[in-house]
């Protein structure tokens, strides 16, 4: 196992540990119904960060391990693999959009498209619907504080993201490299 790939398992193991931290510790949950309605908090970032910097594959899976381990860590009512699955698509869809739309682009506008588009499939679009069909929370009351909340975090996501890629802690972008020769 070379360097490169032992530091990017070591950053998505880091990542899946703030996502955790992030969501099920340090974010603020309004419930509605019975239910938690809305989580404001920053345990989406280490995820789209994931996809973003180490490509849709791993994104996908800190996505993924993200919100299994922090069920069994710490678990909010019942497991539903819904959530799992709009968790793996957080990671997934920013990294597919950086190697097909963009090219390995990774500039201010690019990053509140690609977290833009994702937040709207994930957050605006599943969480609710899965709340609605599984717990009967109404689109009504669910999606208003999501459409407040995320036009907050959308910005912010894709501004700490642009900072944390500053850093260049992640130098190599090998995970679109099949896609950008064809």
């Amino acid at each position: 196992m070379d360097s490169d790939r032992t530091r990017r398992m070591v950053y998505a193991a880091f990542l899946i540990a703030l996502s955790i931290v992030f969501t099920r510790v340090l974010s603020i949950r309004i419930p509605f119904m019975g239910v938690e309605g809305v989580r404001i908090g920053f345990g989406g970032l280490p995820i789209v960060f994931a996809g973003i910097a180490l490509g849709p594959v791993a994104g996908a899976v800190v996505g993924g391990l993200a919100d299994l381990i922090g069920y069994f860590i710490n678990p909010m009512g019942a497991y539903m693999p819904h959530f799992t699955l709009s968790s793996l698509l957080t990671g997934l869809i920013p990294g597919l959009m950086v190697c097909y739309l963009f090219k390995g682009k990774k500039t201010f506008k690019t990053l509140l498209v690609m977290i833009g588009v994702t937040q709207v499939i994930t957050a605006i679009i599943m969480v609710p619907y899965f709340m609605q069909t599984l717990f009967g929370v109404p689109y009504a009351v669910s999606l208003p504080p999501r459409l407040i909340s995320q036009a907050f975090m959308i910005p912010i996501y894709a501004y700490l993201s642009q900072v944390l890629l500053g850093y260049n802690l992640i130098k190599s972008t090998e995970y679109c490299a099949p896609v950008q020769q064809k």
